[in-house]
């Protein structure tokens, strides 16, 4: 199958959260504008180096930003982990302005342990990894607003399933569990272009399958958002979806098929 070219690793939406995102203590400068699309058949990506993970998540509270995607947060503003760099002894992560894309948005090379403020709410970056990036509200007021519980844990499909999709609420995260298969066994994503629904609104697909490079691409949206944009996934790695991981476990041209992970914070 031939691969699916993007112009951006989060789609064409526009954004609506343009809230101003400042970064303190990370010793760089704002970049303006995103990664530029680029045409034709790509190579294939070389592998991250590692390490997985840097800096340790929180127990519970934190918000879990995903590789390729965006999450919205209280105040109206939103952040994309929108880049990752590692050379075998150290990991930063692009961060961008927004929970959607839009042209000439800043965004911030990040380390752990940096402040970030969005919409005049404050989150420490306590985790990078290649699949998500976890911050942690320096409030309790933002942390409760993040855990608070839904009216209802029936998805209605669009923006009204925001509380199923940017929560840390326990009991949203264990419905949305509850949905994928057991730890340890397998959830198949057929590679067709067809749509695969989740109990609380997530929806995830195989964005390409590209045979000759042996490499694949999954998205997932929730309430009208990219939530993730995994590029150039292989055999091995992890990816994540509403709080739960998996590892690709294979690629086939009519499937990826990823194994669930036990707990743990990477």
């Amino acid at each position: 199958m031939t691969r699916r070219t993007r112009k951006h690793g989060y789609g064409t939406a526009a954004a609506a959260a343009l809230a101003l995102l400042s970064l303190a203590g990370c010793g760089s400068s704002p970049e303006a504008g995103g990664e530029g699309g680029g045409g034709g058949e790509a190579t294939p990506a070389a592998r991250d180096k590692g390490p997985a993970c840097v800096g340790e998540a929180p127990g519970e509270g934190g918000v879990h930003v995903l590789r390729g995607g965006g999450f919205k947060l209280p105040g109206g503003g939103g952040v994309q982990y929108a880049g990752a760099t590692a050379d075998g002894t150290t990991r930063t992560a692009t961060l961008r302005d927004g929970a959607t894309y839009a042209s000439g948005q800043e965004q911030w090379k990040v380390t752990p342990g940096a402040k970030v403020t969005v919409s005049g709410h404050g989150y420490t970056v306590r985790q990078l990894c290649a699949h998500r990036v976890v911050l942690e509200p320096r409030t309790a007021e933002d942390r409760a607003a993040l855990a608070a519980g839904p009216k209802s844990l029936e998805p209605r499909q669009g923006a009204a399933d925001a509380p199923l999709c940017f929560t840390t609420n326990p009991t949203v995260l264990a419905a949305a569990a509850k949905g994928f298969p057991p730890e340890g066994e397998t959830l198949s994503l057929l590679g067709n272009g067809g749509v695969r629904r989740f109990p609380t609104g997530l929806s995830v697909t195989v964005a390409y399958v590209h045979k000759e490079t042996g490499t694949a691409g999954l998205d997932a949206n929730c309430a009208g958002v990219q939530v993730a944009g995994y590029e150039d996934v292989r055999p091995g790695d992890t990816v994540e979806f509403a709080g739960v991981r998996f590892e690709v476990s294979a690629l086939t041209p009519q499937a990826v098929r990823l194994t669930r992970l036990g707990g743990g914070k990477s």
